[in-house]
């Protein structure tokens, strides 16, 4: 049986291991940190397409049970919405968008994948590898090596599989934009659980939506034109500095940090433009080490999976393991790049001047998103029983000519 390594074990790691064993690869998934992801950090919301290539993987419902469903958003200026739209068209079962914290997508998809047997070694941080003809071996700080024949790079932003790659690579692109946020309780806002809203403040950018407990969980994007190094984001004082961005509010938003107990630890926004090498010899990467993605495109952790999905299919209808990737990204690379470039930008989008409140919603309205024109995003669908055929190769695939992918 075909072994592979997987470096990284947030979304992209379990998801790309359970795809594999569905294509008929064993797979280990290696996590630098010497424990799990229980508890830890913020929420984001999974949008329709990638739950979609997660129910290829009879995931989906898992997101269901530990999510709740936001299945639209309203734009609006400080406490006045001006526009509303859907995150695409429900799966046949009705499932829709989905807002999970990530500690709970972490915790459910590792447990899943081990439920599913795959092994997860954590303490094991990648710093190098090298390939033969016959396999591909892994080198971890802690010493430790291991042998496989690929090795998947599904570790993150600052991934060590994609310098092995190409050690000419691009850093990531810094985008002038603080995350901070946290859960509100007791606001009793008079809001629709589950509708995301989105507000452009006078001086910062906010978005809140309402958990089916009343909860209120919300994030703000201070501006900031200079990156920020670890040590200076310790210290700003986050509760202080977004009251004071928004002390002329005139919606909840002094309201919902008054509510919440504790605000998250601010991060810096970084996203890639174009990571220009995806494989060598006998590694992949696949996630944010391929393509990562502003959090203001909602699509992060959906293109991880979407990657996930496609690789295991590649891996399954293709012989050759160069044959294989080179297929992967082309199937991938177009859609991740337009989604970065969105990403970029709704987030070059969330600081407006004076003028651009009066206009914004006039031109909002004018050209308020379509279900035609969000499906490219929204709609995208990958079909597992179809056959991926390789462009230009000799390998053959199940026979079938692929309608998506």
């Amino acid at each position: 049986m075909t072994v592979a390594l997987i470096a990284g074990g947030g979304i992209a790691g379990p998801v790309t291991a359970m795809a594999l064993r569905k294509a008929g690869i064993e797979a280990t998934v290696y996590e630098a940190y010497d424990r799990t992801a229980d508890g830890v950090g913020a929420f984001l919301t999974l949008a329709i397409n990638g739950l979609a290539a997660l129910r290829t993987l009879d995931l989906h419902t898992l997101v269901r049970e530990h999510g709740f469903d936001t299945p639209s958003m309203s734009i609006g200026l400080g406490g006045r919405p001006f526009a509303s739209f859907d995150f695409g068209e429900p799966l046949p079962d009705g499932t829709v968008t989905q807002t999970i914290t990530r500690a709970a997508i972490h915790t459910a998809l590792r447990d899943e994948a081990v439920r599913r047997g795959v092994r997860i070694e954590y303490g094991k941080r990648l710093t190098s590898a090298s390939s033969t003809p016959d396999g591909v071996t892994a080198t971890f700080a802690d010493g430790g090596t291991a042998h496989g024949d690929l090795l998947v790079g599904a570790d993150g932003l600052r991934s060590t599989t994609r310098a092995i790659i190409d050690p000419s690579a691009p850093p990531p692109r810094y985008v002038p934009l603080l995350n901070a946020g946290g859960y509100a309780r007791g606001v009793g806002l008079d809001a629709e659980p589950g509708r995301m809203h989105m507000a452009f403040g006078r001086n910062c950018f906010y978005a809140y939506v309402v958990h089916p407990s009343g909860d209120v969980w919300w994030f703000a994007n201070p501006r900031q034109p200079r990156e920020l190094s670890r040590e200076e984001l310790a210290q700003v004082p986050w509760r202080e500095k977004l009251l004071g961005l928004f002390s002329r509010e005139d919606g909840p938003a002094t309201d919902l940090i008054d509510a919440t107990e504790e605000i998250f630890a601010g991060w810096n926004t970084y996203d890639f433009p174009r990571v220009p090498v995806w494989h060598r010899d006998r590694t992949v990467i696949v996630g944010d080490a391929a393509h990562a993605t502003s959090p203001a495109s909602g699509q992060g952790a959906s293109m991880a999976i979407e990657d996930a999905v496609t690789l295991g299919k590649c891996l399954r209808d293709i012989g050759e393991l160069p044959a294989a990737f080179a297929r992967y990204e082309g199937l991938r690379r177009e859609r991740v790049e337009r989604v970065v470039k969105q990403g970029k930008r709704n987030g070059d989008g969330k600081s407006l001047g004076p003028v651009m409140r009066h206009v914004l919603p006039l031109m909002l309205k004018l050209a308020k998103p379509s279900a035609a024109g969000t499906r490219w995003l929204y709609g995208h669908r990958i079909e597992w029983e179809e056959s991926v055929v390789a462009r230009g190769s000799g390998s053959a695939g199940r026979g079938a000519r692929p309608r998506t992918i």
